[in-house]
């Protein structure tokens, strides 16, 4: 039996939407931090992009069964 991970309610949940949240706080704290002219902002920035590229790239490898 094969599972279809891009369609399972919890699975999604752990592995896809708990993690891009944490990539969207670092992002905003990022942002927040360059507003106020704290140059160590660009570090959240460049954490949380990193963090949302890789969940999405891990999504298209799952959706496209690259990883069984």
């Amino acid at each position: 039996k094969h599972m279809n991970y891009t369609t399972d309610p919890t699975f999604l949940m752990m592995i896809f939407i708990l993690p891009s949240l944490f990539g969207l706080s670092l992002l905003g704290e990022g942002v927040s931090k360059i507003m106020n002219y704290d140059s160590r902002g660009w570090v959240g920035v460049t954490a949380g992009g990193c963090f949302i590229v890789i969940i999405i790239l891990a999504y298209f490898m799952l959706s496209t069964n690259s990883i069984n």
